[in-house]
C-alpha cells in the first residue's frame, strides 16, 4: 500500500499581492485568498484526506480551516511548519531588499544553504519541518491508503519536498516557486529492496502485498507525483 501527502500553499495575502516579504509575520488572507481557499477546498473534497496539519500562521491556518470545515476532518496546528524566517528582510518589498542587499535574493534562490541576514536557509527549514512528516509516518497508521494534507508556505513546502525526496543541497533550487493555493503531491511506498518478494512482483511497490510494517520503524521511499498543481489538476 502507499501513503499520499498533499502539501498546499496558503491563499493569497496582501503581502503576496504587493510583493512584500512575509516570513514569520502573521499576515491575513485577502479576499482573493479566501476565495482561493474555498475553491481548493472543493477540489480536495474527494482526495481521501484523513488528517490535516497546518502551520500556526494565520494565512495557512485559515486556509486549512476552510478545507477542514468542508470535509469534516479535524485540524492540527504545528508551528514547525511555519514559513522561512526571513530575518531582516521581513516586511520589505522585493525592490527594497534588492536595494539594501544587492544580489542577495538571487543567492538565496540558488543556494539552499544561504540564509537572509538573521534568518533561515532552506536546509534549516527542512531540518525544522521534516520531523512533522516523520512523526506522522510512525504515529498515524490510518494514513495507509489515504491522504494527509499539510497546509503551509511556499518555502516550507519546497524545503520539505527536497528533504523527502533526498535532494542534495544543490538540487533544491530545481523546484519552481509554488503559487498561492497550489500544491505538491507525493507518495510514500516501502523502500525498494532488490530481490525481495515484493520487488519481484512490482518494483514500484504498488501491489496490495507491499505494506508498511505496523509497529516497525518506517522505511519509506518518497515519489513526486505533481508540483505546483491547481484546482483542476488533482
Amino acid at each position: 500500500m502507499s501513503r499520499r501527502l498533499i502539501m498546499l500553499r496558503h491563499g493569497q495575502t496582501i503581502h503576496n499581492a504587493t510583493r512584500r516579504m512575509q516570513g514569520h509575520l502573521d499576515t491575513s488572507l485577502s479576499e482573493q485568498g479566501w476565495e482561493g481557499a474555498r475553491q481548493v477546498a472543493d477540489c480536495l473534497r474527494a482526495a481521501g484526506i484523513s488528517r490535516i496539519v497546518s502551520s500556526d500562521l494565520s494565512r495557512a491556518a485559515d486556509t486549512a480551516g476552510v478545507v477542514a470545515d468542508l470535509i469534516g476532518v479535524d485540524l492540527q496546528i504545528d508551528a514547525r511548519l511555519r514559513e522561512t524566517d526571513l530575518g531582516q528582510w521581513q516586511d520589505l518589498g522585493h525592490t527594497e531588499v534588492d536595494e539594501q542587499f544587492p544580489g542577495a535574493r538571487a543567492a538565496w534562490r540558488h543556494d539552499a544553504q544561504w540564509a537572509p541576514p538573521g534568518g533561515e536557509s532552506r536546509i534549516d527549514v527542512a531540518r525544522r519541518a521534516r520531523p512533522v512528516i516523520d512523526e506522522l509516518m510512525t504515529s498515524f497508521p490510518e494514513w495507509e491508503g489515504s491522504t494527509v494534507l499539510v497546509v503551509a508556505h511556499g518555502g516550507t513546502i519546497s524545503a520539505l519536498t527536497g528533504s523527502l525526496l533526498g535532494f542534495s543541497p544543490d538540487m533544491y533550487p530545481m523546484l519552481s516557486t509554488l503559487n498561492n493555493t497550489h500544491f505538491a503531491v507525493l507518495t510514500a511506498r516501502p523502500t525498494y529492496t532488490p530481490g525481495s518478494a515484493d520487488a519481484l512482483d512490482d518494483p514500484r511497490f504498488e501491489t496490495a502485498a507491499a505494506r508498511f510494517d505496523p509497529g516497525a520503524p518506517v522505511d519509506a521511499q518518497w515519489y513526486l507525483d505533481g508540483w505546483n498543481l491547481g484546482v483542476v489538476e488533482l
